[in-house]
């Protein structure tokens, strides 16, 4: 389970260092792709395949499906760890997340997120978190 919080730089290159905590655990190759809510994601590999099992299993013939495996898919990228313990983060992604030098990692559970600092600022707040968790009864929490 990957958490915390890890504040770090893209550097001139594109490259960007993995916590310590973080490489332990993903190895020296993951995937990063696409996220949600303007991040990118970082998967394991083994959390990786267990999510494009999932969207294989998503049926062809619905639009919004094919467009949410899509989105994931031709995103993503394998990403493998130099000696500096940093990645080199493809153009692509990070214009898709606005990541231009300051970013924060965050450990969610299953994944990492990717965030430009500026906009993790923006979506970190939770003034309306009582409001929020008493909707997650309906989710099973």
């Amino acid at each position: 389970m990957f958490m915390g919080e890890y504040n770090h730089s893209i550097d001139n290159k594109g490259r960007l260092i993995i916590p310590a905590k973080f490489r332990e655990q993903l190895g020296d190759t993951f995937v990063v792709t696409q996220g949600l809510d303007g991040c990118l994601f970082i998967y394991g590999n083994e959390e990786w395949e267990a999510f494009t099992e999932k969207l294989k299993q998503l049926p062809l013939t619905n639009l919004k499906a094919r467009k949410f495996t899509r989105y994931f898919l031709a995103g993503a990228t394998s990403c493998e760890v130099d000696k500096q313990g940093r990645i080199l983060l493809p153009q692509k992604l990070r214009q898709s997340a606005d990541l231009t030098k300051d970013v924060v990692l965050a450990g969610v559970g299953s994944r990492i997120e990717i965030w430009d600092s500026a906009r993790w600022e923006e979506n970190s707040t939770y003034e309306d978190m009582e409001e929020i968790a008493e909707n997650m009864e309906g989710l099973g929490i």
